[in-house]
């Protein structure tokens, strides 16, 4: 299973929430945008409960991080 992870990140550490978001293995992807949110990440796991735990459990404790949004891939 695959999603897209869009996330906030504090004022002036989009970088470094990056660097540390690109050392879980279960992201594929992870790139700031402009727009609403600042950083596009793919994730992929075998099951969606393994999702729901790279989410809470890896993504959402990385320092920085204020807010996500998951988008699932369908196709």
């Amino acid at each position: 299973m695959k999603a897209y992870i869009l996330i906030n990140a504090g004022l002036g550490i989009v970088s470094d929430v990056l660097d540390d978001l690109r050392k879980i293995d279960e992201i594929k992807s992870a790139n700031s945008t402009i727009g609403p949110y600042d950083i596009i990440a793919l994730i992929e796991s075998s099951n969606l409960s393994g999702l729901g735990d790279t989410i809470v459990q890896k993504i959402q404790k990385v320092p920085g991080v204020s807010k996500t949004l998951t988008c699932m891939i369908i196709e």
